[in-house]
């Protein structure tokens, strides 16, 4: 594996280094290349950027089959095939380990069903096969910060089965159009990006902090603290997990790999896997006797309070309004504080309804309870986004306002289906859409992380932490180019940029840090979303 893909040391890059597009021509509609100081003068003119941000899909996964886009026509036989874990090439995939669907589900597939795939991507929805809709719940798959480099393999994407616990689920997607998936309608009247990244490796708790800071947790002298069972065992190269060898199954085809520690922090003692924030709501309850608002510090997962700087420091600092409207904040918070272990209307709160590690700004200092950052900025979006609804119809939206859909509403696999939250997005962009906002709003709708879904395009070269594969990114604004697929190459931190672009500040030390590593492997610096935008057609 190659080492310095992952893993490159920041170099001094010039001011005046542009910011390229990224990808090739095609018969479609293609970007061309926009540099940082060509960008439109007019970007003052957006007065809203609102940000949605559901869950763990890839891009080949829902928009493999989207046209003009960089997506599974492009994918030979030999690039899809995977790799067992000894780099032979597997002659089948392997069952989907446990099924494909969870138990009770209709239609149930069993792990049987899926044994003797072809070693190649495939239609979960495929009516001559699984024929399993996007309103069936399947089951989940690794997404965890080792895992998925390793599944990277170097940018070849060819040990995702090797590397995975679901077996061949991993080379499943979904053949869509506008006539199946609301948000795919949307992308055909705006703009869908096809080359936009995970800001992370791994899984949601680190992407979430990635989409707000641009920076990885820490945990302060972890060695000899609670956590300390959770210090992964890495192997020399950094990026690839020790195999417990004398338990692990030696082929993907015997089953799921076995690590000697593949826990939430690197032997450094950064946070990269999910841990829960320290201030409620959170997974870990008080500490008996404890202060209420607080989660239990001595739990092995319960992350110290963050102090790293964040994108609301610095809008606060520039007098621009912000806010973070969790969907089912005030449920979740009202749960724990009336004593009902995390129960809201019946539903158990971490799933389907509230996930703690889902809200990235409570686990920074400055936003503690009792504060009145926390009071400003961290908002209950409503069960089923109600009161961010509100806000919208009203035409009160901050400045910049984050949006995450509550559980059933996000799209992640294990725990809920693709077809609920999709609606609950494409509504909310209608209700956007006719808010007294609108004309001035830029929308951007994105995932957090593939979810550990299979995509053929290899990121690029970064630094230690990111960026990984391939997720949807839709640009929604009267400014936003029409029927655009945009091939610029993006990452979750495009957002921080144009936050930072439009409202004129000052840089976050982790964008430097990704561009000048992106450079120093002779690539490109992400894009900021304004080759999405056109300001001139409005």
């Amino acid at each position: 594996m190659n080492k310095k893909w992952l893993c490159a040391t920041p170099i001094a890059i010039a001011a005046t280094l542009a910011l390229s597009a990224c990808g090739g021509d095609d018969p479609g509609t293609h970007s061309t290349p926009t540099d940082a100081s060509s960008a439109p003068a007019d970007v003052s003119s957006v007065k809203n950027i609102v940000v949605i941000y559901a869950e763990n899909r890839s891009f080949d996964n829902l928009y493999g089959n989207f046209p003009n886009a960089n997506g599974l026509q492009n994918v030979t036989a030999a690039s899809a095939q995977q790799l067992d874990r000894d780099g032979t090439v597997l002659a089948t995939l392997p069952p989907a380990w446990g099924g494909l669907t969870q138990t009770g589900v209709t239609p149930a597939v069993t792990e049987a069903m899926t044994a003797n795939l072809p070693n190649s991507p495939f239609a979960i929805n495929d009516p001559a096969g699984f024929n399993t809709p996007i309103s069936t719940t399947t089951r989940d798959l690794y997404h965890r910060f080792y895992e998925n480099q390793m599944q990277i393999d170097g940018g070849k994407n060819d040990k995702f089965v090797a590397w995975g616990d679901s077996g061949g689920l991993v080379m499943g997607h979904y053949s869509m159009d506008a006539s199946t998936l609301p948000l795919w309608k949307i992308a055909q009247q705006y703009t869908l990006a096809d080359n936009f990244f995970m800001g992370a490796f791994g899984g949601s708790f680190l992407n979430h902090q990635w989409l707000v800071c641009a920076c990885t947790p820490i945990y302060p002298n972890a060695d000899t603290s609670p956590a300390a069972g959770s210090i992964s065992k890495v192997d020399a190269d950094g990026v690839s997990l020790q195999i417990d060898s004398a338990n692990s199954p030696a082929s993907a085809m015997d089953g799921i790999p076995k690590f000697l520690t593949s826990g939430n922090l690197t032997p450094d003692f950064y946070a990269v896997n999910t841990m829960q924030p320290p201030y409620q709501p959170s997974g870990n309850k008080p500490a008996a006797g404890g202060d209420a608002t607080l989660a239990d510090p001595s739990a092995t997962n319960t992350l110290p309070p963050q102090t790293q700087q964040h994108i609301g420091d610095l809008l606060s600092a520039a007098n621009v309004s912000w806010a973070w409207y969790g969907g089912a904040w005030g449920a979740a918070l009202a749960s724990r504080q009336n004593g009902t272990n995390g129960v809201i209307n019946g539903s158990n709160l971490t799933s389907p309804n509230f996930q703690p590690h889902h809200q990235p700004f409570n686990y920074f200092a400055d936003l503690a309870p009792g504060t009145t950052n926390r009071a400003q900025h961290l908002l209950d979006g409503g069960m089923n986004g109600a009161e961010f609804i509100k806000a919208i119809d009203a035409g009160t939206l901050p400045q910049v306002a984050f949006y995450k859909p509550q559980g059933n509403l996000n799209e992640h696999a294990g725990y809920t289906d693709v077809a609920q939250g999709d609606q609950h997005i494409a509504d909310v962009i209608t209700r956007l859409q006719n808010s007294p906002q609108w004309k001035n709003m830029v929308v951007v709708v994105t995932y957090d992380e593939n979810g550990g879904f299979w995509d053929h395009v290899a990121p690029p070269k970064g630094d230690r932490w990111g960026p990984s594969t391939r997720i949807p990114a839709l640009i929604v604004s009267p400014y936003a180019k029409k029927g655009f697929v945009d091939h610029t190459q993006y990452d979750t931190t495009s957002i921080l940029r144009l936050i930072t672009h439009r409202f004129g500040l000052p840089k976050l030390a982790g964008l430097t840090n990704r561009d000048n590593a992106l450079v120093a492997n002779g690539g490109q610096p992400m894009g900021d979303l304004t080759n999405a935008l056109d300001f001139t057609q409005k």
